[in-house]
């Protein structure tokens, strides 16, 4: 196959995958859709419009000679749109998170069993630098098999809340569980090991001013503690309301340890990875006590511009190489995209019951779907029906109106602040 023609549903979001697709040797621009005219004003302004066509209805958008899709729409809203995609007959990457609720999951991946197409899950931090390298250790045996884990991704927004939801007290952002956001901390442990994760139990850190500042509904933060399917555990930290933000992974097996670099050790250096790992399982034969490190392969030098650590690009080379035919490129299929899910919306069921083990369920199998096909529960009021869930264990929680007045500034003037700089980010 010669170049895969790419549409982007989400063009804010979607900037770095159009950016991939309107530089690649393996991939072409030739559609963009976006509700906001902010959005698809900017990615004209960059790409032109000799040979992407833009438009601001998806039913339009959907018809367009495409043969991929990429979602970057709101994150509660992918499953439709996938599900529109893939019986369209186009492939689809989607964006973080797979799914809103339960009876959306099981409609996800009976669309994707039914299909030819390709499904990918596009959560980026499974490719980082440090992640990737991670996982190829592991699969190499370099670690033995996962004794225990740990994964953060703690990032306080509150400088850009107003940006991610321009003051709509409705956004997903403000009405979510903490445990929703959950694939960025859970996914590389799933993604580096290849273990499922069967029983979880969910914590939640408190609410506090930040969180009422920004008018989000849920708590700071949320915590995961899983149990694999070999047996060993794993701790998952989440959250977009604390105070320091957090990206950092570590494994352990009987071979050593690897983990990423801490932001406070290396400033600017999470791309790092520390390794401290044995050359058989035993006692004192290492043969260097901790190497850290940079990973880099063919594609970093291409990778380094792009967002997440270069991971947006690698994210976008590996679906379009999946589609061209390679078939161990580096992807995430629909069931491995919703043990990901899965673990931070039952963690969430375990913290409303008081912190109970909560068991995990495996959507490979179709007795296991039957029982969840209209389970409706989720905090948005348009789709959970009798169903709606609270957005933390502390209930429904009151944020005055002047919170989004003043948001739905701020997003303005910034709106006004883009628009006078021809939508081009300096």
């Amino acid at each position: 196959m010669d170049k895969v023609k790419v549409g982007v549903l989400g063009a804010g979001r979607g900037d770095m995958m159009i950016k991939y697709c309107a530089n690649a040797d393996n991939a072409e621009l030739v559609a963009v859709c976006d509700f906001n005219e902010f959005f698809l004003n900017r990615a004209k302004a960059r790409c032109g419009t000799e040979t992407v066509t833009y438009y601001s209805d998806f039913e339009d958008f959907i018809k367009h000679d495409m043969d991929a899709v990429v979602l970057a729409n709101y994150a509660t809203d992918h499953v439709p749109f996938a599900i529109r995609c893939l019986e369209a007959g186009k492939h689809v990457i989607s964006e973080v998170l797979p799914f809103e609720t339960l009876k959306e999951a099981v409609e996800l991946v009976e669309a994707v069993e039914k299909s030819d197409k390709i499904y990918a899950y596009a959560e980026n931090y499974c490719f980082m630098p440090s992640t990737r390298e991670m996982r190829r250790l592991y699969r190499e045996g370099k670690l033995g098999e996962l004794e225990y884990g740990e994964g953060e991704y703690l990032h306080n927004c509150e400088s850009v809340w107003h940006e991610i939801t321009q003051g709509n007290p409705n956004h997903w952002r403000n009405l979510m569980y903490e445990h929703y956001y959950c694939t960025h901390s859970v996914g590389p442990l799933i993604h580096i090991t290849g273990l499922r994760p069967v029983e979880v139990t969910g914590f939640e850190l408190p609410y506090n001013a930040r969180k009422g500042r920004m008018g989000g509904k849920g708590t700071l933060a949320a915590l995961e503690i899983m149990k694999m399917e070999n047996g060993a555990y794993c701790k998952s930290v989440h959250g977009d309301g604390i105070s320091k933000n957090s990206i950092w992974y570590t494994l352990y097996g009987p071979m050593g340890r690897m983990e990423s670099a801490r932001e406070d050790v290396q400033n600017g250096k999470m791309k790092f990875l520390y390794t401290n790992l044995d050359t058989y399982e035993g006692e004192n034969n290492r043969e260097d006590y901790v190497k850290g490190y940079e990973p880099r392969d063919e594609l970093s030098d291409k990778a380094d511009s792009y967002g997440h650590g270069g991971s947006d690009y690698y994210s976008m080379w590996n679906f379009v190489e999946k589609i061209r035919g390679k078939e161990d490129a580096d992807t995430i299929d629909v069931y491995e995209a919703l043990d990901m899910g899965l673990t931070g919306y039952f963690a969430f069921q375990s913290a409303l019951m008081g912190n109970i083990p909560m068991e995990i369920p495996n959507f490979r199998s179709k007795l296991v779907r039957e029982k969840y096909r209209h389970d409706t529960a989720c905090t948005n009021p348009a789709k959970a029906g009798e169903m709606l869930l609270p957005s933390s264990t502390q209930g429904d929680i009151e944020i005055p109106d002047s919170i989004y007045e003043g948001l739905r500034e701020k997003w303005e003037k910034k709106m006004a602040e883009d628009i006078a700089n021809n939508y081009v980010k300096k």
